[in-house]
């Protein structure tokens, strides 16, 4: 693999805060995984995201789901693998996927919203999905 084909494959397969945050809000087919824990997740999560733990990801927990859309797993940030084993979980299962770089932590450091029982004040997710 060259220089381009390794930059283009990791556009292809991981997304940034500000780039999910624009898509959201233009009403791009994507659908937000929270790969933590049910626990993690009602603290604290991204505006609209769901909740599928990578552990309990299958088909039947994710027979529901679009196929046509694209699926962004995050987790807590740089020190978490729940995204990437997310991730790996959903494109096994037939998802088109991309990882958040730098999870719920780097969302929250570009100063955007969450919600749940921690949640934070941010800049607005108004998704237009």
């Amino acid at each position: 693999m060259n220089q381009i084909e390794f930059y283009q494959a990791k556009l292809n397969y991981e997304t940034d805060a500000w780039d999910l945050y624009e898509a959201l809000n233009d009403g791009k087919p994507i659908v937000v995984i929270d790969a933590r824990s049910a626990d993690a997740y009602a603290l604290e999560h991204i505006p609209t995201s769901i909740n599928i733990p990578h552990r309990t990801m299958s088909e039947a927990t994710t027979r529901e789901l679009d196929k046509s859309k694209i699926y962004v797993t995050y987790c807590d940030g740089i020190g978490c693998n729940a995204s990437t084993k997310g991730a790996l979980n959903m494109a096994k299962l037939g998802f088109q996927v991309k990882e958040l770089m730098g999870g719920l932590d780097w969302w929250k450091r570009d100063g955007y919203e969450t919600k749940g029982k921690r949640g934070v004040p941010g800049t607005e997710v108004v998704c237009g999905c």
